[in-house]
């Protein structure tokens, strides 16, 4: 019985010792980092300015699993059409801090406004958010409409989507959802990300990439605390306030998308009946790397005919 007992207690206890062992973000990690860092009121924001010095600026907010450089490709594209493009690392990714908390739209939102602050970008904003980074700039442009030029959503999450019965008891329930996620998401994430190695892509080595970031400490907390808190309900009326404000919105699909479902289109569609929209054929959840060209070129006409 003894016995028993301590087996099952290693068992609960495992995943939480790995994970407290895991490489933490630090100095040395962040050695070969590029662009610069910020030390801001929740801690440092990893970030890179890349295209032209002057001109209209872009700022990129990337997804729940995949850092800023997921952007890489379609910033160049961005750059060639003169933009200024800011991509930074949210909290919990990248070479970004990881802070405790709840990763709520309070807590995305404040990361963004001091990164802006501290970098003198105030107004004439055009916002990109991929994925989750789709429902961090929704949420921004809610509530400073008059800072946006235009609202540029890749795949974006907000409209609500059915997680699946393991995914809501691991999300909503304490203690055991934490046990699920430490001790089955890195298996899932390397299995999704693998299976798009064969794929094209604008960035190097994006694969090896995203699975490098399940080496570093809190990475997998960061994703079950934006789960809980960013992802946890629909933007409906953050959408109809964008719509009621007037700011351009442009949203780009995949096709195939499993992530973010195309059906998806249908809900923003009647919260904001002047989005305009693009869907990729071919192009899954990864449509920001693997069909870099035609997000340009849907962006490039959005903007041309504005």
């Amino acid at each position: 019985m003894t016995w028993t007992l301590g087996v099952l207690a290693l068992i609960l206890v495992a995943p939480f010792v790995r994970e407290a062992l895991k490489q933490p973000m630090n100095a040395r990690a962040r050695e070969q980092a590029p662009g610069e860092f910020v030390n801001l009121s929740q801690g440092i924001t990893h970030f890179r300015w890349i295209g032209p010095e002057r001109g209209p600026v872009a700022v990129c907010v990337h997804g729940l699993t995949t850092p800023s450089f997921v952007w890489e490709g379609v910033a160049k594209g961005l750059a060639a059409m003169g933009f200024q493009v800011l991509i930074y690392d949210l909290y919990g990714r990248g070479f970004s801090d990881r802070p405790k908390g709840l990763q709520d739209r309070a807590f995305f939102l404040r990361q963004l406004e001091d990164l802006l602050a501290t970098e003198g970008v105030a107004d004439d904003i055009t916002l990109l958010g991929y994925s989750m980074g789709g429902a961090i700039s929704t949420a921004f442009a809610a509530e400073h409409p008059g800072r946006i030029r235009r609202l540029i959503l890749l795949a974006p999450a907000g409209m609500g989507h059915d997680l699946g019965l393991l995914a809501k008891i691991t999300r909503n329930v304490p203690i055991l959802g934490d046990w699920l996620m430490l001790t089955f998401f890195a298996r899932n994430h390397r299995k999704g990300t693998e299976a798009e190695r064969a794929l094209p892509s604008s960035v190097e080595r994006i694969v090896d990439k995203q699975q490098n970031e399940l080496t570093y400490c809190g990475f997998v907390p960061a994703i079950l605390s934006s789960l809980r808190g960013m992802l946890s309900t629909p933007l409906e009326a953050e959408h109809r306030a964008i719509g009621a404000a007037g700011v351009p919105v442009l949203a780009v699909w995949g096709r195939d998308d499993s992530a973010i479902p195309i059906r998806a289109m249908g809900v923003l569609a009647q919260w904001n009946h002047a989005a305009r929209h693009e869907v990729i054929d071919g192009a899954g959840h990864g449509l920001t790397y693997t069909h870099t060209d035609q997000v340009v070129d849907a962006i490039a006409a959005d903007v041309a005919e504005a």
